[in-house]
């Protein structure tokens, strides 16, 4: 089915079919191949098995991006019903890549260069992406990625054990960073504004993986680029562009809170809902999908875990919580 859809596509798009070769992979079970134009160019075939994928929110996400000005891959051909799409290619230079090469060269001005275009395109994916058009993060979908973190986390991947006591002391936890989650202001969320899923590219930057798009609290998307799954940034550095990011926002007309330090808060606490999320499916990537490379960035996220919950007085239960099952992790290289 696959070779007679790309056959038809290449005939009529002037694909050059000897060309097609892995472009990416990632964490679902899409797979991406990249194939050059005869007229010049090249551009990217989504392969995403309809038992496990489908592609249709991607489709009408990537409509809502270019309606909001943004730079991500136009779908120019399309068969839902099979999981195949023809996209834009926005190049090979993944801001991951990028922001790692300038860390290591201690090229201070690259990465900032690099964060604040992520930032100015946040604030207009924000503003201009329809939220009432994306399906709500609501306290049943919250939940249910923190049950992620107890299922394979701590069950699967640390093999523990939780008494009732501590059984209590989670699901309190949960309670508390559901709540504050669906109190803050709503906004579109990418749900994955990473280094790894933003493209170095004209204009700045390429936006991908957006398919999971929903209406939630407005310090998600900033959470997830400045405590990447990937690199780590000081915390002076951290808070720099989160203020930037706050005062853009603010001028933007978006609802961001008056008060920085609340806005601080929220962005910590919602953080710690998507780093126990990712404990529980980087776990789940090793143990059920057979991809453990994933798994050596666990410590990273218990670190990140582990620092906001002991900050707060009412997430401390929940530090202690997540002590026991910090040892093997070797966490202290990311403190």
């Amino acid at each position: 089915m696959f070779a007679a859809w790309l056959g038809d596509v290449a005939a009529r798009r002037g694909l050059v079919a000897p060309s097609l070769r892995l472009a990416s992979s990632d964490a679902s079970f899409r797979r991406y191949l990249r194939a050059d134009l005869a007229a010049g160019g090249s551009v990217i075939v989504m392969d995403a098995p309809p038992p496990h994928e489908d592609v249709r929110p991607f489709v009408h996400v990537a409509g809502l991006i270019e309606r909001a000005g943004l730079h991500a891959p136009r779908v120019l051909e399309a068969d839902a019903a099979h999981g195949f799409l023809l996209l834009d290619d926005l190049g090979n230079e993944p801001y991951l890549g990028a922001l790692q090469d300038a860390q290591m060269r201690g090229d201070a001005r690259r990465a900032d260069a690099l964060m604040r275009d992520a930032i100015a395109a946040l604030i207009v994916w924000q503003r201009d992406v329809a939220a009432d058009a994306l399906p709500p993060y609501d306290d049943a979908l919250l939940r249910r990625e923190l049950a992620l973190f107890a299922e394979w986390c701590v069950a699967r991947e640390c093999k523990a054990v939780w008494s009732e006591a501590q059984a209590a002391t989670w699901l309190q936890a949960c309670d508390l960073l559901v709540a504050d989650a669906l109190a803050q202001p709503r906004v579109a969320v990418h749900r994955d504004w990473m280094p790894r899923n933003l493209m170095v590219a004209e204009p700045n930057p390429g936006i991908l993986d957006f398919q999971d798009a929903v209406r939630g609290p407005i310090a998600y998307d900033v959470a997830s680029l400045l405590r990447d799954a990937f690199l780590s940034w000081d915390e002076e550095q951290e808070i720099d562009w989160a203020v930037r990011f706050w005062q853009a926002a603010k001028k933007a007309g978006l609802p961001v809170r008056a008060d920085f330090a609340e806005f601080w808060r929220e962005l910590e606490w919602i953080g710690l809902q998507r780093h126990l999320k990712v404990l529980g499916i980087f776990s789940r990537l090793k143990h059920r999908d057979g991809k453990p490379a994933y798994s050596e960035d666990l410590p990273r996220f218990f670190a990140y875990a582990h620092k906001v919950a002991s900050r707060y007085s009412a997430l401390r239960p929940l530090a202690r919580l997540l002590e026991p099952l910090m040892g093997a992790t070797h966490i202290d290289a990311f403190y």
